[in-house]
């Protein structure tokens, strides 16, 4: 236990942990632990996703919530075995399971988000897509998938990321396929988010000076 622990402590980036990427309710649930079996593989790519993703979505939007992240080989196949929404653990590598690479050999790393500044204009009504064009114009993402509810959605880092962008929101289906260019143009796209608040423009409190212990 003081080992899950203190791996739980591993500091990812600079608003997150290791332990924030870990509870599952179906871990919870059922009883089935949420322990890596390659701790290092875990926290490397659990660093790149939070690092290149998350960060600065916090530092443009404020906090996030994680919904659901990494899922152990053991938990992840329970859940596809029961028909919990998890798919099979020879797709999940690089996505659910973190310590795994894809069948071509890529790390990565998924985590189902919310951002609250944005699910509140989608609960007025604002198209999800927005959001997808802004992430896609942004970041250096491997997926999008957007999900009805507070306009979450699967956010995915990888080696050699395909850039592709789906949703169950309507319209659903494929927005962006892999290695393909969005159908709206630049300047379409900046249209559609010309109100977000500008990129990583929140800055926190900066460290102070270490103190001077010699006097």
């Amino acid at each position: 236990m003081w080992s899950l622990e203190t791996l739980g402590r591993t500091r990812l980036s600079r608003y997150f942990f290791l332990r924030d990427f870990m509870h599952s309710e179906i871990s919870a649930f059922h009883g089935i632990p949420n322990i890596p079996d390659n701790p290092d593989a875990v926290i490397t790519a659990g660093q790149a996703l939070a690092q290149n993703l998350l960060d600065p979505l916090v530092e443009t939007f404020g906090p996030i919530t994680i919904r659901s992240g990494y899922r152990s080989a053991l938990l992840n196949k329970f859940g596809n075995d029961n028909k919990l929404n998890c798919s099979r653990n020879e797709v999940n590598g690089a996505s659910r399971i973190w310590e795994r690479t894809d069948p071509h050999g890529n790390s990565g790393a998924c985590a189902t988000i919310v951002i609250p500044w944005f699910a509140d204009q989608y609960d007025q009504g604002r198209d999800w897509r927005d959001m997808a064009y802004w992430i896609h114009d942004h970041l250096d993402y491997h997926e999008q998938y957007f999900f009805p509810k507070l306009a979450a959605l699967n956010l995915t880092w990888r080696d050699n990321p395909a850039r592709r962008v789906l949703s169950y929101i309507s319209p659903k289906g494929t927005l962006v396929a892999s290695g393909a260019e969005p159908s709206e143009t630049l300047n379409e796209r900046r249209n559609r988010y010309a109100d977000f608040p500008p990129f990583r423009a929140i800055k926190y409190p900066p460290l102070p000076a270490l103190l001077n212990r010699s006097t």
